[in-house]
């Protein structure tokens, strides 16, 4: 009788962390930002089942870049990683955690997938969520991030393809 080798833990956790990085790449491409790069997508988990999703997009109800025409950050000149503020775009984990309220999800012990690095005031959202694993594909600009998950015990991980 052949042997079976048995999957570890880990190794599944890896699996549905690639399956949960993919659903997250497939809603960041539904952006509504004009900037290729900017499509970031989000998706938040618990027990292997997604609970919300989010992309970069306007509020409902505001004009977006694309139907705009025009980036407001780039007509202003801002640097990426900066000033966050200044565009018409929710993030996508802005988008994931306010879909979750609206459904009535508590998010806490939660795992929250997102294509780029969360900013430092997508992490001081996710830290208040109650959200206890960030798994992220790339590399976001802002390292004061990176220290807010740090400091608050916030699992962080780049999944590598």
């Amino acid at each position: 009788m052949p042997t079976v080798k048995k999957e570890s833990e880990i190794e599944k956790q890896k699996k549905w962390d690639k399956r949960f990085m993919q659903v997250a790449e497939l809603v960041g491409s539904w952006t509504s930002c004009i900037r290729p790069n900017r499509a970031v997508g989000a998706v938040i988990v618990r027990n292997n089942r997604i609970l919300a999703t989010g992309y970069n997009g306007a509020p409902a109800g505001v004009k977006s870049c694309k139907e705009r025409g025009v980036c407001l950050r780039d007509q202003l000149g801002i640097e990426s990683g900066t000033r966050q503020e200044m565009c018409y775009a929710v993030h996508a984990e802005q988008n994931a955690i306010a879909q979750a309220a609206k459904m009535g999800h508590s998010l806490e012990g939660t795992t929250i997938y997102i294509t780029h690095s969360p900013c430092s005031i997508c992490t001081r959202l996710i830290i208040n969520a109650g959200i206890t694993r960030v798994v992220f594909k790339q590399n976001y600009p802002d390292e004061f991030s990176l220290s807010l998950l740090k400091e608050a015990d916030i699992k962080f991980e780049q999944l590598k393809d």
